[in-house]
């Protein structure tokens, strides 16, 4: 603010003086004031150029002269070194659902109609932002085409190494995560498949895309730390946000998850039939209700059991004659 003050009236100072000056020309004195005032009018705005106003959560990293001198941090306004230029090579790369520091257009009329010009926004946000990547198409472990987008929560912690490390670290970011799932995925199936190992420690054990959805996207968030860790980049979370067999092979998936289904049901319904049949005879056989040899025994628990495992309701038949 200072600096601001003192150049307007730096500024207002010279041009008084330039009027004072061209009347005391006039009358044959001395050039002396009229030429420092018409110098001050010239460059007094350069300090205008290093005045910079930074919102919560932004900064700017600053070079002069092609070396890195230093990176404005905090809300504030600021005065630095008019010669000083502003970095940011990912200035106008935009994520998916990320919440960048947006650029100004300003649009001006000439003789051919409108035309945009679009004012580039050096400043780096600090907050965290989210980036909700492309859909990928990868084979897990058993082989199967699995469809699987992942949301990254992160933030950069480190300007110098965001600018000065990689070339664009957003599109470096993104790079990366592409790459950090396609590692994860390929050592997990879809859904838990036997004699398979995830962990790497040589013991089959039950780990599944579907299953450890949390497990995976831990490994996913360590695997994408380590590759941005040069690009001053931290990754708080992953999240798994989409995940499926891949068109052409779902509907065989689903038909296989329909049977593993039956099976399940089936087997379920026999056991329950098997012990309602003997809970039957036992009953029967306690109470003395009826004796049955072997041969009628088989045909109770032939004739129960197609009644209890039976997809219909069974139609019953009466028996008006003798038992034997």
């Amino acid at each position: 603010m200072a600096v601001l003050i003192l150049t307007a009236l730096l500024l207002i100072a010279a041009v008084c003086g330039v009027v004072f000056g061209g009347i005391m020309l006039d009358e044959g004195k001395s050039p002396v004031l009229f030429i420092l005032s018409l110098i001050v009018v010239c460059i007094g705005w350069l300090p205008f150029l290093g005045l910079k106003v930074l919102k919560p959560q932004e900064a700017l990293v600053l070079t002069l002269f092609g070396k890195y001198i230093g990176t404005l941090k905090g809300d504030g306004f600021y005065a630095v070194n008019p010669f000083c230029a502003a970095i940011n090579p990912a200035a106008d790369t935009k994520l998916n659902q990320s919440g960048d520091v947006t650029s100004k257009t300003q649009v001006r009329t000439g003789t051919g109609g409108q035309v945009n010009i679009e004012l580039v926004n050096k400043k780096i946000s600090l907050k965290i932002m989210t980036l909700n990547n492309n859909r990928q198409k990868i084979n897990d472990c058993l082989g199967n085409p699995v469809e699987i987008g992942i949301a990254v929560t992160w933030r950069i912690v480190d300007t110098a190494k965001a600018v000065f490390n990689v070339d664009n670290y957003k599109e470096f970011l993104s790079l990366q995560c592409d790459s950090a799932l396609r590692n994860i995925v390929r050592l997990y199936p879809y859904d838990v498949a036997p004699d398979v190992d995830t962990t790497g420690d040589g013991i089959a054990d039950d780990g599944s895309l579907r299953g450890s959805s949390e497990i995976v996207a831990g490994r996913i968030r360590d695997e994408i730390q380590a590759r941005v860790d040069e690009a001053g980049i931290e990754i708080i979370e992953a999240r798994i946000t989409y995940l499926a067999y891949a068109t052409e092979i779902a509907a065989v998936m689903l038909q296989r998850q329909q049977a593993s289904a039956i099976i399940d049901a089936r087997k379920m319904i026999v056991d329950g039939a098997v012990g309602m049949v003997e809970m039957a005879l036992e009953r029967l056989s306690q109470n003395n209700v009826v004796e049955l040899d072997e041969e009628r025994k088989a045909a109770m628990v032939s004739n129960l059991l197609v009644v209890l495992c039976g997809n219909h309701d069974a139609q019953p038949v009466v028996n008006s004659g003798s038992l034997y």
